[in-house]
């Protein structure tokens, strides 16, 4: 039996954008042992893939701001002991950072990541044993996908499949507005939210994660009778959309987890490139606008359908 171990760390998108490349790995190599090494805050996503066996959260965010107490350390050695318990046939860093490089290293196997042409951070291929050629201008999907066909031998197929299980909902009227993102040039105007609520004939509830998004959130529902839910772990989030009718959101995780979870959803790109990072793949996922494009409210509502 093969073991696999896959190194994507973080952010919340970037983890879902690494979900193909496991099912395509488990589809290639029927029986594998596939674990997955994830940041702490999003080990729910990679605990939903039908194929991992085990993950193994790692806590680098938490621990770079507490390096200095011993508790930390300790923590530290109970991870390390943990993702040396077993011998990998490969280890994948898809993400292929400095920071996951370093992640990759503390596993035992042969370690598989991005040549320097491919990475995004020249001092990451360094610590890889085979070092892989990607072409930088494909989306985030395809780049994981191919890194993991060539690591490990196998035709990718032509069905991209996230392999995430949806949680058990029932359906309901709502529309999930996800009105935050991690950068201001990717937001859309709060004018525009507005009238898109008031023209989707449907009641919408918005999800927040910052007092800021709170409060983004509150202004917009006030004027289109919305609902602002209470803070949400991604578990609920997972629920709440698998029960909508819709999402539509900002180039954020949340909204490509909708999508990768089958549900109908729109992207809404304003500040990055949805060829590179936008909703992919998915059956009911439509993405909307450009870099220095945003979207109009009826192009949304067109793409919404």
């Amino acid at each position: 039996m093969k073991t696999i171990l896959f190194v994507k760390t973080s952010s919340l998108g970037d983890v879902v954008h690494n979900a193909p490349a496991v099912s395509d790995a488990a589809r290639a190599l029927p029986g594998a042992a596939i674990d997955w090494v994830v940041e702490e805050p999003f080990a729910a996503i990679a605990a939903m893939h039908r194929s991992v066996r085990r993950v193994i959260p790692v806590a680098l965010r938490r621990w770079r701001s507490v390096l200095w107490k011993p508790s930390a350390w300790d923590e530290i050695g109970v991870w390390r002991a943990a993702l040396r318990a077993e011998r990998y046939d490969a280890v994948i860093d898809t993400q292929s950072l400095l920071k996951s490089a370093l992640v990759s290293r503390a596993a035992s196997g042969t370690r598989h990541g991005l040549d320097r042409a491919s990475a995004r951070e020249w001092l990451a291929p360094l610590f890889y044993e085979r070092r892989h050629a990607v072409p930088r201008h494909l989306h985030a999907v395809q780049r994981n996908r191919m890194l993991a066909a060539q690591a490990l031998q196998y035709e990718i197929p032509p069905a991209v499949d996230y392999g995430l299980r949806a949680p058990q909902a029932n359906k309901s009227g709502y529309v999930v507005l996800l009105t935050m993102t991690s950068r201001a040039d990717k937001l859309w105007p709060e004018a525009r939210w507005i009238e898109l609520g008031h023209a989707l004939g449907a009641p919408a509830v918005l999800p927040w994660g910052s007092e800021e998004e709170r409060a983004r959130a509150e202004r917009i529902s006030r004027a289109i009778g919305g609902t602002v839910l209470p803070r949400k772990s991604l578990d609920e989030l997972a629920r709440l959309f698998a029960a909508a009718r819709a999402v539509i959101g900002l180039d954020t995780g949340l909204t490509h987890l909708a999508a990768a979870l089958g549900v109908p959803a729109v992207g809404i790109f304003c500040g990055s490139d949805p060829r590179l990072t936008g909703l992919y793949g998915a059956p009911y996922a439509r993405n909307a606008g450009a870099p220095g494009q945003p979207p109009t409210v009826q192009e949304v509502l067109q793409l919404l359908g």
